[in-house]
Order: structure tokens, then sequence, then C-alpha cells
């Protein structure tokens, strides 16, 4: 008996309908849409006291800035933070998913978040998706073993590393680290140093832009420095401003007291009885 071939779709896990879309349309001559990579620069260095994590704020659609004060550094539990670069999408949606787990854990058993769960979890999500998931990932923390700082790539692959920098502006930013960082930094000098090297990626890298956020994770506290240098302040505003001449007009107007409403609806419930 000839066995009969169905096309089942698969059950969970990635779909594949666009790729199969698109060579479809290749096939028939038609270029298929490109998706949009973005530009980022993100950083972190293990400081004598903890963690401090950097990232830049823009967001790009190919050549156009999407958004000129985009947050990328994202929270997963109060001594956890994750900064991240690829599409934008996927990072949110890859630690808000990550940093729910993590609540649910600590919900479970009481106790502190360790940074290697949150890595474990992070690495095994983006590996089940085989880098599909757009999301490289600098992660730090510190727990009752002290400071980590990890990067994921969006295979799942993972390096541990006292500093490290990810996102198309990482190579100018790498260039800072390895000629000025060294063991033992103060907070003051593992900021400065976070700020030269997000910076060297704002100035070198045309994905990458706008001001500088620093979050900065010691033993039982975090300090987020949401916006905590600005390197391109707006220097020209136009004195006209923006002015409008044509104004759409309003035909009508009609206001309802709420009273009457509720008078409408008594009277049509008593109708009805």
């Amino acid at each position: 008996m000839a066995k009969v071939e169905v096309d089942v779709p698969p059950k969970g896990g990635f779909s594949f309908d666009l790729c199969r879309r698109n060579d479809m349309l290749s096939k028939k001559g038609i270029n298929p849409p490109s998706y949009l990579k973005t530009g980022t620069t993100i950083v972190g260095l293990i400081f004598q006291d903890g963690v401090i994590l950097g990232a830049d704020t823009r967001a790009t659609e190919g050549p156009i800035v999407a958004d000129k004060n985009c947050e990328k550094i994202h929270y997963m539990a109060p001594n956890i933070y994750c900064c991240g670069a690829g599409t934008a999408a996927d990072t949110e949606a890859v630690t808000d998913t990550i940093s729910s787990q993590l609540k649910l854990h600590r919900y479970h058993t009481g106790r502190e978040s360790r940074v290697v769960t949150a890595l474990t979890l992070l690495k095994s999500h983006l590996f089940r998706y085989q880098g599909h998931v757009s999301a490289a990932l600098v992660l730090g923390g510190v727990d009752v073993t002290g400071p980590h700082l990890h990067t994921i790539y969006p295979h799942g692959s993972t390096d541990t590393l006292p500093f490290a920098t990810m996102g198309s502006g990482s190579l100018a930013a790498m260039a800072v680290f390895e000629s000025k960082y060294h063991e033992g930094l103060s907070k003051d000098e593992g900021v400065k140093l976070v700020c030269e090297a997000i910076c060297s990626g704002i100035f070198n890298d045309l994905g990458s832009g706008s001001n500088v956020d620093i979050c900065v994770i010691t033993k039982g506290q975090k300090e987020y420095l949401r916006n905590h240098l600005l390197p391109n302040p707006r220097t020209y505003v136009s004195s006209k401003g923006y002015s409008f001449t044509k104004k759409t007009e309003v035909l009508l107007t009609k206001i309802t007291p709420l009273k009457e409403l509720v008078d409408v609806i008594e009277g049509g419930d008593a109708m009805e009885e």
C-alpha cells in the first residue's frame, strides 16, 4: 500500500512559512522583502564592587533613526540587568520572557535570582531558535557568589569576561576597553570608562547614537542612570517653530450628558420588562 505524504504543520517552535513564501517569490522573479537590521553599542565591565552596564539610545530602521532615546538596558531581576542588541522586538520579548520566569522562580524558592540561572534560561531559549531570534545580549548582575558578566550570542553561545562589548559599535568600544581597563576599578572610574566606550561607538558607528545609559549593580542595590550623558545636544532650533496655516474645520459638536444616557438605558430596561 503506497504511503501518502501529508504536509502537517510543525508542532510548536519556529515557523518557516515566510521562508517558503520568499522562496516562491524569488522563483517567480520577485525580490522578497528584506528584514531590517539595527545598530547598537552595548558594553559591560566588572569593577571592584560589582558590575556596570552601558548602552547607547539610538534605534534604527535601516537608514532611518526610528527612536532617538530607546531604552536598551532591560530589567531581569532586582540584582540582574541585561543589555540588548539586534532586533528591538526580539530583545524586548526574550528579556521579558526570561524575567517572568525568574520572578516565578523567586516566588517558588523565596531566594534571590542567580546570574547563572538567567544565563542558562537565555541561552537555552536562543539556542532553541537557532539564531532566528536576533538578540545579542550582555548580561550582568551580582548575587551570593559575587559579580558576573556574560555575553550571549543569537545562536546561544556564551562568554564569561571581565569586560565585554556587543553590537555594531562593539569594535570601537572594545578598543577603549582593551587600552584602559584594569582590575580593581572604582565605581567612578568604571562609569567614566563605560561612558567613553559607549561614546566611541556613538561617534564611530552610524548605527549607534544619541545618549548614554548606565546601570551600576552592586551587592543589595542598583543604580540606573537613564540619559547619564548627552553627547549629542540639539544645537539648532528654528526660531520660527512649527506653523500650520490650514486647520481642520469643526462641522458639528454635540455633547450628550451622562445622566441622559443613564435615563435612556433605564427606560429601555423598563420597557423590556
